[in-house]
Formats: structure tokens, C-alpha cells, sequence
């Protein structure tokens, strides 16, 4: 009699699927949905928002099939994710909980205050936070700087792409695909007031336990529950081991950029021998980092509308400051090898151009340090970016030094500084991994000792086998080939580093599931 109950039961699945079997009529059908949808639009300081009931939720990602399948992504593409949460609580009972996350259409979206093309709009009448793909130009900065890990690119279209809340359905009074989709009616559409939601963000209002924190933009989307969670929950993929993306083209414009702004400043006090020497080598290297900037791009022929977000966006900042860098560049680069300009010209050229290069690797710099993630704190991105400025550009100046038979102890002074800086600043934060609790310093430790550990090494390695090519150079007799080998050892040694800086970054991100 118990088995043949049994054969009766069914899951919320079989039961929505069901329900909407015998309703084949969209207005037959809109009655499973529309008290969840408001019964109003929203009023002036108000928004739309997602509210979610963590009770009603199973984990059975009909939420992520519905927005997959209306939206046309791509295989590997999500706009909609399900994750779970997980810890004891004070009688020591097991706590575990499945939580689908989207867009939380933020009330102040850090995608649409970094994005330098303004290719985000938050909808005045419903505060919906809408991407404009026709002005996209993939350079992905919205998906470094949103914590909750919603912009996803999309390789086959060369731009990014998000939750958009349905607004369409939304607007024809019908709800969006998660929510039609959701067969427990865990995911519902609701009203809430803007400048509230901003306001207990800032005043350090809980978004979600192990959640992003959501002071930084104030997400809209409510979760809700009757059962107490635990102070001490925790994400089930928090102790996952995955490094990001190494963005290979910005490891090389990152690192010939301020090369090159550092060849400048050291042009400015170079013997007439090489001076012209290190601005030629300084315009190359600007030429061929900014050149690598562009294939980072899923859409590169848009990139001169980055001016557009100059007025909130560090990236738009960026282009334009280094836009202005290679234009005073080639002033001083090629003025010097005109006889009938004044010399004159090309120094306080060459001093304009190092001044803006200086301005252009802080911008670099509060590019990273705006993301808010602990790894790209401005001290340490501080530190590493104006490190290579300097340490570099000293090896080079040895290098042209070493050909024009001089040794010169300042600039070996200047290198060795600035590579021992950064080297004791990284074998800090390695020491991290000793730490009692997962804090984002200790995931990046715990990155840079197992998953790319050998990378790890190798940077090092090379570094310190180049520092030691540098330090010989006043017992060598062939300082010409030893300093050319250290030059290439610290080159190298940088680029690893900066690979590390990208793939070794403990990302934000809403809870997963289980690796």
C-alpha cells in the first residue's frame, strides 16, 4: 500500500509541469504567475526587484534552463546561477541551503559606473539595469567590477551580456522566464524603494550571508526565509581552488606601458649617448603595449568611444591619459633626431611625456584598486605597477649603458630596489596561506602555492637569477651580455608576475555550488 502511494507522489517539477499541461491558453496559463508579478508598476523612487523565498528553493535550476533557453545564450553562458550555502548552527544541526542569484540590478551598479563606452542604463521608470549591446566593446570591465560575478562575455559575439529582468515581458504584464519557470514559486518580482535600499547598503544592512558585501552597490534583490541562518555560514565552493582569467593581452600592455614611461623618465637624465636610444626603445614598447590593448576587445574598432565615460570611469581614463602619452611620445621620440629644433624642445618634451606616463599608470592603478578586491588594493597595485616602472626602466638604462661601455651604479641601485620591493611584498601575502579563516588574502596565497605554483616559482627564479646578473655586472668582463641577459630574466619575470596578478585574484562572487 506504501509503495503504491508512493507511485503517486510528485515532486513541485511534475506538479508545475502538470498545472501548465492542462493549460494550453496563454490567459489559462498566466494565472500561475501573476500574483507574482506587483500589482503596480513602480512609483517615483522605486524599482523593480527580484525577491527570493530560500525556503521555496530546491536547487532544480529551472530558473537557469527558462533564461538559457529564452535568451539564446551560448552553452558555457549563464545569466542566472544556482548556489548553495552551507554551516552549523548554535545546536550544532547542519545548515544547508540552495540559493539562485541574476542580476541584482543594483541602486548604484558598479558595471554602469565603470563601463567607458556607457553601454549600462538603469531605467528611470522601473530602475531595471539594461546592457546596451550595440555599444558594447567587450573589453570586460564590468565583469571585474561587479562583485557578483552577473556580466558574462560572450566569445561568439565579442561583447558582454546580463539579466535584463525580462523588461519586455515585464512591460506586456508578464513575468520573466525565471520566475514563469520556477516550479515552487521561489522567485517572485517586487517593488522597493531606491534610495532605501542604497542607504541600509551603506549603513552595513546584510545582503545575503556569505554574499559580496553590499555597501559597495547596493544590490535590490531580496532574499527571504523563516529559518534562522547561521552567523558562520559559508559558500560551498569557498575553499575552491580556481584561478581567473589571465588576460595575456593586458599582462603585455600593462608591463610595456610603464616600461616605457619609465624609459622616458630615464631619457631625461641619460648622457646624450643614449638618450635618443632609450626614447626609441620607450616608443616601441608604448606602440606595441597599446597595440595589445586592442586585441583584448571583442569589438576594437568601437574603442574611440571611450572618451564617453571620462566622467566616472577609471578605464575611460586610462585610454585617454595613454592616448595623450603616445601622442607627446612621438613628439620626443622623433624631435630629437631633427637638427633645426632646438633641443630645448625635446627635453621639456620628454619631461610632459613622462609626467602624463606617470599619470597614466595611476589611472592603471586605480583601475584595479576601484574593483574593491583585496589582491588589487591600491598599496599593493601601487607598488607593483610604479616597481616596474622603475625596476625595469633601470635594467634597460644598464643595458644601453653597458653598450656604450659605462656601468651605472644609480640605475643598478634603482633596479635592484624595485625589484626587491616587489619581491618582499609577495612573499608577504604568500605568508597569508597561514591564516585560520578563508579570507580573499588567503585564497590568493593558496592560488599562488598549489594551482600556480610552478608559475609561482619560476617568477622568482627568473627574477632573482636577473637581479644576480645585475649585481655581477661590476666583476664581469662581458657586461654587455650579462646585462642583456638580466634585462630578458626581469622582462621575463614580470610578465609572470603580472599573469599572477590577473590569475591569482580572489574573485567576488554570489555562492556556488559544490567542486
Amino acid at each position: 500500500m506504501l509503495l503504491k502511494e508512493q507511485g503517486t507522489l510528485q515532486t513541485p517539477v511534475g506538479m508545475f509541469s502538470a498545472q501548465h499541461a492542462s493549460a494550453t491558453v496563454e490567459p489559462e496559463q498566466a494565472k500561475f504567475y501573476k500574483q507574482l508579478l506587483p500589482l503596480t508598476k513602480p512609483g517615483v523612487g522605486e524599482q523593480y526587484a527580484f525577491k527570493v523565498d530560500l525556503d521555496q528553493c530546491t536547487g532544480c535550476k529551472s530558473c537557469v534552463s527558462a533564461c538559457h533557453s529564452l535568451n539564446g545564450l551560448d552553452p558555457h553562458e549563464t545569466w542566472r546561477d544556482v548556489g548553495t550555502i552551507h554551516g552549523v548552527d548554535l545546536r550544532g544541526a547542519s545548515y544547508t541551503q540552495t540559493v539562485t542569484s541574476a542580476c541584482h540590478h543594483c541602486a548604484d551598479p558598479a558595471c554602469l559606473n565603470g563601463c567607458p563606452v556607457l553601454a549600462y542604463e538603469k531605467d528611470a521608470a522601473t530602475g531595471i539595469v539594461r546592457h546596451l549591446d550595440d555599444q558594447c566593446i567587450g573589453c570586460q570591465y564590468c565583469a571585474l567590477k561587479c562583485p557578483y560575478d552577473v556580466p558574462k562575455y560572450s566569445k561568439s559575439l565579442g561583447i558582454v551580456r546580463k539579466c535584463d529582468m525580462c523588461h519586455g515581458r515585464l512591460a506586456a504584464g508578464e513575468a520573466p522566464a525565471c520566475v514563469q519557470a520556477c516550479p515552487t514559486e521561489a522567485i517572485s518580482i517586487t517593488i522597493v524603494n531606491t534610495l532605501d535600499t542604497l542607504n541600509a547598503a551603506r549603513a552595513g544592512a546584510e545582503f545575503l550571508p556569505a554574499a559580496p558585501e553590499a555597501a559597495y552597490t547596493a544590490p535590490t534583490t531580496q532574499y527571504v526565509t523563516q529559518r534562522s541562518i547561521p552567523d558562520a555560514v559559508e559558500a560551498a565552493d569557498l575553499y575552491a581552488l580556481e584561478p581567473e582569467h589571465g588576460h595575456f593581452p593586458l599582462v603585455l600592455m600593462l608591463v610595456l606601458t610603464q616600461l616605457s614611461v619609465g624609459l622616458y623618465g630615464a631619457s631625461i637624465i641619460a648622457a646624450p649617448l643614449f638618450e635618443h636610444s632609450l626614447r626609441v626603445a620607450g616608443f616601441i614598447c608604448m606602440a606595441i603595449g597599446l597595440s595589445a590593448s586592442t586585441s583584448h576587445l571583442g569589438r576594437p574598432l568601437g574603442a574611440w568611444r571611450a572618451f564617453l565615460g571620462l566622467r566616472r570611469s577609471w578605464l575611460s581614463r586610462e585610454i585617454l591619459t595613454f592616448g595623450l602619452f603616445s601622442g607627446l611620445a612621438a613628439l620626443t621620440t622623433f624631435t630629437g633626431f631633427v637638427d633645426f629644433l632646438p633641443r630645448s624642445l625635446a627635453h621639456y618634451s620628454a619631461w610632459a611625456t613622462f609626467i602624463i606616463g606617470l599619470l597614466g599608470v595611476f589611472t592603471s592603478v586605480m583601475i584595479y584598486h576601484d574593483t574593491q578586491r583585496p589582491y588589487w588594493a591600491f598599496p599593493i597595485t601601487a607598488l607593483k605597477f610604479f616597481g616596474t616602472t622603475v625596476g625595469l626602466s633601470a635594467a634597460m638604462y644598464v643595458f644601453f649603458a653597458a653598450i656604450e661601455g659605462v656601468l651605472s651604479l644609480p640605475a643598478l641601485c634603482f633596479m635592484l630596489i624595485g625589484f626587491c620591493s616587489k619581491l618582499v611584498l609577495e612573499l608577504t601575502m604568500l605568508g597569508q596561506a597561514q591564516a585560520d579563516t578563508m579570507s580573499p588574502a588567503k585564497k590568493t596565497a593558496m592560488l599562488l602555492l598549489y594551482p600556480l605554483r610552478r608559475t609561482t616559482i619560476l617568477r622568482f627564479a627568473v627574477c632573482l637569477f636577473g637581479m644576480l646578473c645585475a649585481a655581477l655586472l661590476w666583476w664581469s668582463g662581458a657586461p654587455l651580455l650579462i646585462s642583456s641577459v638580466s634585462f630578458i630574466c626581469l622582462f621575463a619575470a614580470e610578465l609572470l608576475e603580472r599573469s599572477l596578478f590577473f590569475r591569482a585574484v580572489a574573485a567576488p562572487k554570489m555562492p556556488g555550488g559544490v567542486q
